[in-house]
C-alpha cells in the first residue's frame, strides 16, 4: 500500500516526513512523482478539509419572504456586511422546497451557508477512483438539522491563535475561517456522479468500529495510557465524538 499525502507546502511537508519517517511507504507529490491523472484504484481520506472550503453566507428576508445573499464592501476602510438580492436559479436546492410553515415562522436574517467547492471536490475526487472509497471526516450536519434555533447566525467562524470570534471580517488574512458541513450536500454530490454510500455515522462509533478490530488481531500494537487518552478525547460525546461525523462512500 503506497499512502500519498497531498501537502503542497514544502514546510510542512518536512514537518511530515519527520513526523512519519519509520514508515517507508509515504509519499508526497513533487516533480518526480506527481498526482496521478489517471483513475487510480484505493481511498481518497479527508480529515476537516471540507469545513474549510469556501462558502456562500445565505440570509432570510422575514418581510419580503425571500431569500438574498451575504457580500462583504467596504466603509471607512474596513470590511462590513452588505445585503446583495438573490435570484431564484442561484438558490442551493437545500432552500428551494422548504416547508411554508418553515418560512413562515423563520427569524428575520437567519443565516446559513452552502459550499459549492466543497461539492466540486468532492465530485471531482470521486472522478479520480476507478475503484475505491471516498472517506470525509469532519464537523458538520444532514440538511434536516440546518435549520436549529440555536444556529440563526449560521456556523461560519473565525479563529486566531486558537481563540473563537464572531468578527469574520476582522483581521483579514490572519485568521481562519471555517463553517459546519452539510453532508446530505456532499452525499448527493457524491451519489450524484456514481457513488454508493456505505456510512454515515459519527466519529465516536466509526472510531470504535475500527479499534474493535485493531484489538483482535493486534495490529494497533501495545495500547499505552498514552493511546488511550488519544482515543477517549476523539470519541468522548463532550470532546469531539458526538460533534464530529465520517461520510464514506465507494465505487
Amino acid at each position: 500500500i503506497e499512502y500519498r499525502i497531498e501537502e503542497n507546502s514544502v514546510r510542512r511537508q518536512q514537518w511530515q516526513r519527520e513526523t512519519l519517517k519509520d514508515f517507508a511507504n509515504v509519499r508526497w507529490p513533487d516533480s518526480q512523482t506527481p498526482t496521478p491523472n489517471a483513475q487510480f484504484n484505493g481511498i481518497i481520506f479527508s480529515n476537516e478539509l471540507l469545513d474549510a472550503m469556501p462558502v456562500r453566507r445565505l440570509g432570510w428576508d422575514a418581510p419580503g419572504q425571500k431569500w438574498f445573499e451575504w457580500g462583504v464592501a467596504v466603509e471607512n476602510d474596513r470590511f462590513v456586511w452588505s445585503k446583495m438580492a438573490l435570484a431564484e436559479p442561484d438558490l442551493p436546492p437545500v432552500l428551494r422546497d422548504l416547508p411554508v410553515a418553515l418560512l413562515e415562522v423563520l427569524p428575520d436574517g437567519y443565516t446559513i451557508e452552502s459550499s459549492p467547492a466543497a461539492e466540486h471536490w468532492w465530485r471531482e475526487a470521486a472522478g479520480k477512483l476507478a475503484l475505491g472509497k471516498l472517506v470525509a471526516i469532519d464537523y458538520g450536519f444532514t440538511a434536516e438539522e440546518m435549520f436549529s434555533p440555536g444556529r440563526s447566525r449560521g456556523t461560519l467562524r473565525a479563529y486566531r491563535q486558537h481563540q473563537v470570534t464572531d468578527d469574520l471580517l476582522a483581521n483579514p488574512g490572519e485568521q481562519d475561517l471555517t463553517a459546519h458541513v452539510n453532508f446530505s450536500a456532499i452525499q448527493t454530490a457524491g451519489e450524484a456522479v456514481g457513488m454508493k454510500t456505505e456510512q454515515f455515522t459519527t466519529q465516536a462509533r466509526f472510531l470504535t468500529q475500527i479499534l474493535g478490530r485493531a484489538t483482535q488481531d493486534q495490529s494497533f500494537g501495545p495500547w499505552t495510557p498514552s493511546r488511550t487518552r488519544q482515543f477517549q478525547t476523539l470519541t468522548h460525546p463532550e470532546h469531539l465524538g458526538r460533534a464530529f461525523h465520517v461520510l464514506v462512500q465507494s465505487k
